[in-house]
């Protein structure tokens, strides 16, 4: 049985998908770009910036599924240009310091809105 969680503290899905679904004790949250959920509006064109909202969107999500950070086991972080890993790298690490998921990192070719960063993610209750 899945649930589909929801909340408009991050952005509203832009397509035929849901914010995330929950499937037992597990936690599938769709990409998240870095729009400002009360504007929705890209949050600045500046990476870091960019990655800082993309992380606040998925724990907005993960609080609307009684979840943190800490229960974050996978994630998948979709860049638009490999050579800014190391500033998005930079802010991923104020967010996840300890114990930190499994992780997955591409250049990709292009990203909704034109955004510099996607970042999905997989967590267990």
């Amino acid at each position: 049985m899945k649930q589909v969680i929801h909340t408009n503290e991050a952005p509203q899905a832009i397509g035929p998908y849901s914010q995330a679904i929950m499937a037992g004790n597990m936690l599938f949250i769709s990409g998240q770009i870095p729009v400002v959920p009360a504007t929705g509006e890209i949050v600045s064109a500046d990476v870091e910036e960019q990655t800082k909202q993309c992380l606040e969107n998925l724990k907005a999500v993960l609080a609307a599924a009684e979840m943190t950070l800490d229960n974050v086991v996978k994630t998948s972080v979709f860049i638009k240009n490999m050579d800014d890993f190391g500033k998005i790298n930079g802010v991923y690490a104020q967010y996840f310091q300890e114990n930190c998921p499994a992780r997955a990192c591409v250049e990709v070719a292009r990203l909704p809105k034109d955004v510099q960063v996607e970042i999905e993610a997989i967590a267990v209750k």
